[in-house]
């Protein structure tokens, strides 16, 4: 499946849906966690840019989650 174009805002807010939080903000790189599952991601957040698809399949593949279940919010 085609990963779709999005910003890091849109991709922090689904996975906030899925129980992450933010622990950090250090610059334009924003750290959320998920308790249950102790994992860190790194959402970089530059305004008005879109992110790279490798960048997305990224954060999706090091959150555990799929395309499927965060395409709702993208």
């Amino acid at each position: 499946m085609k990963l779709p174009r999005t910003s890091g805002e849109k991709v922090i807010k689904a996975l906030k849906s899925h129980g992450f939080h933010e622990i950090r903000i250090r610059g334009s790189h924003h750290y959320l966690v998920n308790p249950d599952i102790g994992t860190i991601v790194t959402v970089p957040v530059h305004s008005g840019k879109i992110l790279a698809p490798k960048t997305l399949q990224s954060i999706l593949q090091s959150s555990g989650l799929s395309l499927d279940d965060v395409q709702d919010f993208l």
